[in-house]
């Protein structure tokens, strides 16, 4: 099996979208941004919700749309990087709504039933256009 780097000096990379240009974008949870990626060195900051951005689906609009855990604090142990507890800078948990031409990032529920989100971790969309996240 053959593999290619395509970025490397990434803050805790999850989520990945497979684009139809063939490049990938992901967030990038310890640093706060969602980042593209074609190979061979290209790369460039997508949007920069700030918090702890983490799933990611492009929604039946075209917009991508992200879970935001709100942050976390990091250590490294033994060369891992690994999260911990929230920082005093906690910004909360919410749905966000990236507009992928400007980079602007719109939240969109930070609350279900009166009740804050904490830690939102994945999203998809169904057939219907339904959001479900986890």
């Amino acid at each position: 099996m053959d593999f290619e780097l395509l970025a490397s000096g990434l803050g805790f990379p999850e989520g990945p979208v497979v684009m139809s240009d063939g490049s990938i974008i992901i967030v990038e949870i310890q640093k706060g941004v969602i980042s593209r990626h074609w190979g061979g060195g290209k790369s460039e900051v997508v949007a920069t919700p700030g918090g702890g951005p983490n799933g990611l689906a492009i929604g039946p609009d075209g917009a991508l749309w992200c879970c935001n855990n709100g942050g976390f604090l990091y250590h490294e142990v033994e060369g891992l990087l690994i999260p911990g507890n929230c920082p005093e800078d906690y910004s909360g948990g919410r749905i966000e709504r990236i507009d992928l031409a400007t980079g602007k990032v719109e939240r969109v529920l930070d609350t279900v039933d009166g009740n804050p989100l904490k830690g939102p971790n994945d999203l998809v969309f169904d057939n219907a256009g339904n959001l479900y996240f986890t």
